[in-house]
């Protein structure tokens, strides 16, 4: 009998690559993790992915998603995955990651979601490779 597969959290940025077809293998690998999340079910995000990538996407890609194809995406991907929603304890437990690891608090609050979400595998390029948190792994899906 195989246990099941670890509940794994994605970071903005796998979304953010999952729409550049300039990054090449990136964008394969990134697009390949939004699948798995979605078709396993399990995938998580947080609340702040689902505002940093609408941010990014409706304003700072090389071709801009309108408001309408942003709304799509938001309920055909970012909100089935989205499962963290802010509360204090969230917050308060990011500001103590913060503190003990030294590094910024928003950087903290994606660990926290991923904790909270009751993630085993932080999926992001924007912190240390196999560095853990407690039962949490940080990978980066970038890696060689």
């Amino acid at each position: 009998m195989s246990e099941r597969a670890p509940r794994f959290f994605l970071d903005t940025n796998i979304f953010i690559y999952s729409f550049d077809s300039r990054s090449g293998s990136k964008q394969k690998r990134a697009s390949e993790l939004v699948d798995t999340a979605l078709t396993t079910h399990r995938g998580v995000i947080s609340y702040q992915v689902v505002q940093e990538f609408l941010n990014v996407a409706t304003r700072k890609f090389a071709e801009a998603l309108t408001a309408g194809e942003a709304r799509v995406y938001l309920e055909r991907v970012l909100m089935p995955l989205c499962e963290v929603f802010p509360d204090g304890r969230l917050f308060s437990q990011a500001l103590s990651i913060s503190s003990e690891m030294r590094i910024s608090f928003y950087d903290a609050l994606i660990i926290s979601s991923a904790m909270f979400g009751g993630c085993r595998i932080l999926w992001t390029e924007d912190l240390q490779h196999g560095r853990r948190v407690g039962d949490l792994e940080i990978r980066n899906p970038f890696q060689p």
